[in-house]
């Protein structure tokens, strides 16, 4: 049965490992740095042999090299159109993945950056269909809009929303208080946002991780999915006529609850 563990790298960032424990064989998503990773290796008597890239961002890549040259049949699995030119499997998206006999669908999520892709699977990991999405979708967050559009980032969003509810949603950094500190300022009068800020402050004061979060919470807790929620359109379009700002569709929605966050 494979199983997911997070390797914290840098102040706040989470590099995956996908671990089969019968082969042996690990999965890496995103290392950023190489020492933290090569330490989890050692320490659970794993073998790198694959390497899964989301974007071309430092903190994603920055332990490629490293890890490569410790393992020299290691596929690195990345974006075909991008920066980083470390992929020796490169993936367009609608190409599949398969690792382990689990077969990831590559989808194009741009908007962090335009080479950014997320991979998911619908086969069940510890209970649940997996999405490792870079830093498109955060907890109760999305990513910063370095390199693409608001209407990019809300077709990408669009397409991680309409997968199924159940999935676990593994984003790469650990950013859910500061997300949910916004969120909580938009809409303080939000019930089970409140609740699920007080669930995550218990998570991180013993030390846990808030992420996977589980998509169907998502969709319920993020505003950045809920761009068609009247609570949410109600304080956008205010926050539109404050600010200037168009308020007429999804994008102009999405566009102002992101320029929200960028300010606050």
């Amino acid at each position: 049965m494979l199983t997911i563990s997070a390797i914290p790298a840098f102040s706040d960032n989470y590099i995956w490992c996908l671990a089969d424990p019968d082969t042996r064989k690990a999965l890496i998503v995103d290392p950023g740095e190489a020492r933290p990773v090569q330490e989890h290796l050692s320490r659970h008597g794993l073998t790198l042999d694959t390497i899964l890239v989301t974007h071309h961002h430092p903190d994603h890549v920055g332990g490629i090299k490293t890890l490569v040259q410790e393992n020299p049949d290691c596929r690195v699995t990345g974006p075909a159109e991008s920066p980083f030119k470390g992929s020796t499997n490169r993936v367009h998206p609608g190409d599949e993945v398969v690792w382990e006999g689990v077969t990831f669908q590559v989808m194009s999520v741009p908007g962090h950056t335009l080479d950014h892709i997320a991979y998911f699977t619908d086969t069940r990991i510890d209970g649940r269909p997996v999405l490792f999405c870079g830093d498109t979708l955060f907890v109760c967050g999305c990513g910063r809009l370095f390199e693409g559009t608001p209407g990019q980032m809300l077709q990408s969003l669009k397409s991680i929303r309409e997968l199924p509810g159940a999935t676990a949603v593994y984003c790469a950094h650990e950013y859910t208080l500061a997300n949910l500190r916004f969120a909580r300022s938009w809409l303080p009068d939000d019930t089970k946002l409140e609740a699920f800020e007080r669930q995550c402050k218990e998570k991180r004061a013993a030390g846990k991780p808030t992420v996977p979060s589980i998509l169907e919470d998502e969709k319920q807790l993020n505003p950045f999915l809920r761009w068609d929620d009247p609570a949410v359109v109600a304080v956008a379009k205010q926050y539109c006529t404050e600010q200037g700002l168009p308020g007429d569709s999804d994008s102009a929605i999405f566009a102002a609850i992101r320029h929200g966050k960028d300010n606050f």
